[in-house]
């Protein structure tokens, strides 16, 4: 763990409940005898933990990730503000906590829990009994699947209820996402759950099990759109990555009666030949992880690579026995939904134009499930 100290200079943009601020870092160890000039880096402060930072504000950073060079956005995290510490929250309900028994964890009211309002609904009827009663839920295995998917549902169905579940691969806040609180403010979302280790979001759950008979029975959602947090981690190796989570929750859809859909993910710009056409990802979390039923929506791409998709997905299905059905979507008119995103459509670096393949399935995943509502 590499700590810092530094002082802020300048806060330059906030979404959500994140911050970023510029902040000189002071010199350590042999720089700071040789008198180095002070470093200023991009810091990111989540305001429910260190406040509303104001310049000048001394701050202890963590920096580790950053100067790894990983996939952080670029960030230095605060950590604390010594001089200047936040006021104690309100008291209020709630006794569940997540990042437990780190020094930031957090003390939550869960929709689930005993202090909930809501508690009584899952204490009786098909909430208690676990049954979902072909409830359906979308599932992705990276976050960034998530606008394009919603671009999908809502060329047919803009006035669905879609409620987002964030799983606890990826970053833990989902303040950390641009994207949910770009989609949330424009109104695309109904409302969010943090499930697992992950906080944050609207409302609060200890499993994603719980999580989705919330969405139903609680939330009166239409769909319910399940992916991992932004900050997926990978391995290179067959099941040394975050996203295989995606399988993992059409488990809990397939236990509890729900109708699972996976989106695929595809891309014909990846230069890893593993996620060429469909990554390696998708033909392990839904190939080798799925035990139930679930249905995998294959993109109606065009010309060579598409029937290269249609091979490879007709492979995956095989290799299941048919667990696993396959449902074709045409991406005709897609591209024009993709351009209604009210965020910055954006995977492992690449945009629409770089990865539209990427951004098409996902968005014919999303349609496909909006034709289920419409039927």
């Amino acid at each position: 763990m590499q700590w810092r100290v530094g002082t802020v200079r300048e806060r330059r943009r906030a979404w959500g409940g994140a911050i970023e601020y510029a902040v000189a870092v002071e010199p350590v160890g042999d720089a700071r005898e040789g008198g180095a000039d002070s470093l200023t880096v991009r810091a990111l402060g989540y305001a429910d933990i260190v406040g509303s930072l104001e310049v000048g504000d001394r701050v202890l950073l963590n920096t580790s990730a950053l100067e790894r060079g990983l996939g952080t956005g670029g960030y230095a995290f605060v950590v604390a503000t010594p001089d200047a510490r936040p006021a104690d929250p309100a008291p209020g309900p709630g006794h569940i906590v997540k990042a437990r028994y780190t020094p930031q964890q957090q003390l939550v009211l869960a929709i689930d829990e005993q202090e909930s309002p809501a508690h009584e609904a899952f204490l009786g009827g098909p909430a208690a009994a676990g049954d979902l009663d072909g409830f359906p839920v979308l599932v992705a295995d990276l976050h960034s699947a998530l606008a394009p998917i919603l671009c999908g549902v809502r060329s047919l169905a803009p006035a669905a209820r879609v409620v987002y579940v964030m799983t606890d691969g990826g970053a833990l806040p989902l303040a950390f996402s641009m994207a949910v609180a770009g989609l949330s403010e424009a109104g695309w979302l109904a409302t969010t759950i943090t499930v697992g280790q992950a906080y944050g979001g609207s409302h609060e759950a200890v499993t994603l099990h719980s999580a989705l008979l919330a969405a139903k029975y609680v939330l009166g959602a239409d769909l319910a759109v399940v992916t991992q947090g932004p900050g997926n981690v990978g391995t290179g190796t067959p099941f040394g990555f975050t996203g295989l989570a995606a399988g993992e929750a059409l488990n809990a859809v397939h236990t509890l009666g729900g109708r699972g859909l996976g989106a695929l993910r595809v891309s014909a710009a990846d230069p890893r030949g593993r996620h060429y056409g469909i990554s390696h990802h998708s033909r392990t979390a839904y190939g080798r992880v799925v035990l139930g039923r679930a249905t995998l929506v294959v993109p109606g791409l065009p010309g060579e690579f598409g029937e290269l998709v249609d091979a490879q997905a007709d492979d995956l299905a095989r290799e299941t026995h048919n667990r696993l059905t396959l449902a074709g979507e045409p991406v005709d008119g897609l591209d024009e939904a993709l351009a209604t995103s009210p965020v910055a459509l954006s995977s492992m670096g690449r945009g629409l134009d770089a990865d539209r393949e990427y951004f098409l399935a996902n968005a014919a995943a999303g349609r496909y499930a909006a034709r289920l509502l419409l039927n």
